[in-house]
């Protein structure tokens, strides 16, 4: 499929470019997975909302540290 592809310029880019997709992919649905679970647990007990809501924004900052870190791993391969 990739036979063609000898140039290492490409393959880098290349490279990054699958780097940060599928870094930035699992963080995407574990945030929208938690807001989702988020908004049911508020509207089944409306008092916990703020503690619900608290713990999510921990959880999706943790999730998108992840998506942060593919981003890096992805500049160091397009530049390095």
């Amino acid at each position: 499929m990739f036979d063609g592809i000898t140039d290492p310029e490409a393959v880098r880019y290349l490279g990054s470019a699958i780097a940060i997709g599928v870094g930035g992919l699992g963080p995407a649905l574990g945030i929208g997975m938690a807001v989702r679970a988020a908004m049911e647990a508020i509207g089944r007990n409306p008092e916990a909302g703020g503690q619900i809501q608290t713990s999510m924004i921990i959880g999706a900052a943790l999730a998108e540290a992840v998506a942060i870190y593919a981003f890096v791993i992805a500049i160091i391969i397009a530049l390095v």
